[in-house]
């Protein structure tokens, strides 16, 4: 099986405060913005594209700095979200737009969130995936994911805090430790509930310990995952990481927009064996105050975290018949 088609998409790279941005747009029309996750490039949403520019958009896909073909600073402090939201701010004018849709996947969810957040007139309204929205607040992050697992597991987010040691893990058998990844968290591959749960490191051991072993999940072709690895086997894995070594900086840097809701129309869409989206249920329930202006959540059977991937035509649907309520 071949990769995606790539008919019809144009690669370019524009300025932004990081440096350069490499982005991948097709299609003409309203701006629709496409952020990733982690650990994925502008290629998660190679399925989306297609379909937004079909229906009468223009839809770009970036690479995240430090991801793909962007600029990667050398600096961990470089990807607190700040930074983040600025580029997403530099590459709509960059393409000559005042405005735009933004949708995010996982970490991309979050960042275009913040986007929306702080830059209403730029973002006039905003797709989350896989991750609802918490507004800022509430106690530091380190402090919170310390604790969970206990003594005998640490979970990964805090795992993953020090430089240098996700990295060990995962660069020496790059294309292992991704087919690992994303079968664990895939609605066909992730582990069964009586198995050890892969989003915590045993103590002494390794994240990947936990990883299923078996075939790829559906949605990934041995092509795509050739796709991911050839990229992060050229840029490494840090600047990637580096976006969960800023947590704390980050809830200090939005502390004056503690509690502030995202008015601007949302959509939301999540998949019901996601932990994101079971673990952080009470944020969905919120929805009325923190996203006043949300046309509907969706939460969609049987899949997994990677929700465009895995289910692309519901997510397509979705999403163009959210983009044709907003006004231009």
């Amino acid at each position: 099986m071949q990769p995606e088609p790539t008919t019809g998409l144009r690669h370019r790279t524009v300025e932004v405060p990081a440096g350069r941005l490499h982005l991948v747009e097709q299609g003409t029309g309203p701006l629709v913005l496409l952020v990733h996750g982690f650990p994925e490039s502008w290629y998660s949403w190679r399925r989306q594209l297609p379909a937004l520019a079909a229906a009468g958009y223009r839809a770009v896909a970036i690479d995240v700095r430090g991801y793909g073909r962007s600029s990667k600073p050398a600096a961990t402090e470089a990807y607190r979200m700040l930074d983040l939201v600025e580029d997403n701010a530099a590459v709509v004018r960059a393409l000559g737009e005042e405005r735009a849709v933004v949708v995010g996947h996982d970490w991309g969810s979050n960042i275009a969130a913040v986007s929306a957040l702080l830059h209403p007139e730029t973002f006039r309204a905003v797709g989350l995936l896989s991750v609802p929205y918490a507004p800022p607040g509430g106690p530091r992050p380190t402090d919170v994911f310390g604790p969970i697992g206990g003594p005998e597991q640490e979970f990964y987010v805090s795992y993953f805090q020090e430089p240098g040691r996700a990295e060990a893990e995962i660069e020496p058998d790059v294309r292992g430790w991704l087919a690992g990844f994303f079968a664990a968290l895939s609605g066909d591959t992730l582990p069964a509930p009586d198995q050890a749960d892969p989003h915590f490191v045993a103590r002494g051991g390794q994240l990947r310990d936990r990883f299923p072993d078996g075939p790829l999940p559906a949605w990934l072709s041995e092509d795509d995952l050739d796709v991911y690895a050839a990229e992060f086997e050229r840029t490494g894995l840090t600047g990637a990481l580096n976006r969960y070594r800023n947590m704390d900086r980050d809830w200090e840097d939005l502390a004056s927009h503690r509690g502030v809701p995202i008015k601007q129309p949302s959509l939301f869409i999540g998949g019901a064996l996601d932990a994101s989206t079971t673990w952080m249920s009470d944020a969905i329930e919120a929805y009325p105050t923190t996203l006043p202006g949300l046309s509907a959540s969706h939460i969609l059977e049987a899949c997994g975290h990677w929700i465009q991937q895995e289910r692309p035509d519901e997510v397509n649907g979705l999403l163009t018949d959210w983009l044709a309520t907003l006004a231009d």
